[in-house]
């Protein structure tokens, strides 16, 4: 079954391709920063009717080399069709491309990583025909970033990795880290990256932690999305409810004109300064002595 999981955890593969340089230095492959890097069709589909589709296939050509076909492969557990299916997976993409072909398979636990290095042998009588060898990324072999520099250097692979820790004891610092270093982005790829982890880590305790992260504006300010707009909406609605519950407490009448400047107020620190002085204020139009934009008098007092 597909799973937007699944899914975000091969597709970041065509979506950020910068990934594949610090991917393979953790595999031990060399791999050039500077490289080209195409979506190839996926469809491994023969005429008969049985369908066959590699998650991410794209062709990879570094600066330094012979370009190469990259299968990208999500297994989110372990599944023994597989072991077929990857062989088939290479063998026919060799064939359709006349390229080297090379499979990496995507896991987010440490079982499912062991059983997916293979190798994955086809023979009889004690003859091989063919071996599959993946190469594989999980919990084992990708780094655990906690450190906002480091993860404001290579946001792609702080990302990718953070969903390889998902279970990690770590989870809540990896994540914390990894929402400071996107304060330094833009706003379409916080955005990017934000719904990356949303859809890869979906319902697991670390996805309700990294929603719990995203529900303080503090991390993500200015960007006017819909989060941030309801968080403000809602903190200065607060501030006018305090206002006026203290001014009401302490029995200082509130002219229509002076609510009316209360209500329509969202600068949150201007409603922090009247909420101060409104515990102390003789009336309530002093609340606003202070502020030189305020006009001397409201229409309550003309």
């Amino acid at each position: 079954m597909v799973t937007s999981a699944h899914e975000a955890s091969h597709r970041i593969f065509q979506d950020r391709p910068e990934i594949l340089a610090p991917v393979f230095a953790v595999l031990g492959i060399p791999l050039p920063e500077k490289m080209t890097v195409d979506a190839l069709i996926s469809d491994v589909t023969e005429i008969r009717p049985l369908e066959r589709r590699v998650d991410t296939v794209v062709r990879v050509a570094p600066s330094d080399g012979e370009a190469f076909v990259l299968a990208v492969e999500a297994q989110q557990r372990r599944d023994t069709a597989k072991e077929s299916s990857w062989a088939y997976y290479v063998a026919y993409l060799q064939a359709k491309y006349d390229l080297p072909v090379l499979l990496l398979v995507v896991c987010q636990d440490r079982a499912t990583a062991k059983w997916a290095t293979g190798p994955f042998a086809c023979g009889a009588r004690g003859w091989t025909a063919q071996r599959t060898y993946p190469l594989v990324v999980g919990p084992d072999n990708l780094p655990v970033i906690t450190d906002e520099r480091t993860a404001a250097e290579n946001l792609t692979m702080a990302a990718f990795s953070a969903v390889a820790h998902g279970r990690n004891p770590q989870i809540e610092a990896i994540l914390e880290a990894l929402a400071r270093a996107l304060q330094r982005t833009d706003g379409k790829s916080a955005d990017y990256f934000n719904d990356f982890l949303d859809n890869s880590l979906g319902k697991t305790p670390a996805g309700e932690k990294w929603r719990e992260i995203l529900s303080f504006v503090s991390y993500f300010p200015g960007r006017g999305t819909v989060r941030e707009t309801a968080y403000l909406e809602g903190k200065a609605e607060g501030e006018v409810k305090g206002i006026l519950s203290v001014l009401e407490v302490r029995g200082i009448p509130v002219p229509d004109g002076v609510r009316e400047r209360i209500t329509s107020c969202t600068d949150l620190d201007r409603l922090d300064a009247w909420l101060d002085r409104s515990r102390t204020v003789a009336q309530a139009e002093d609340l606003f002595t202070e502020d030189p934009d305020f006009p001397e008098s409201t229409p309550d007092q003309a």
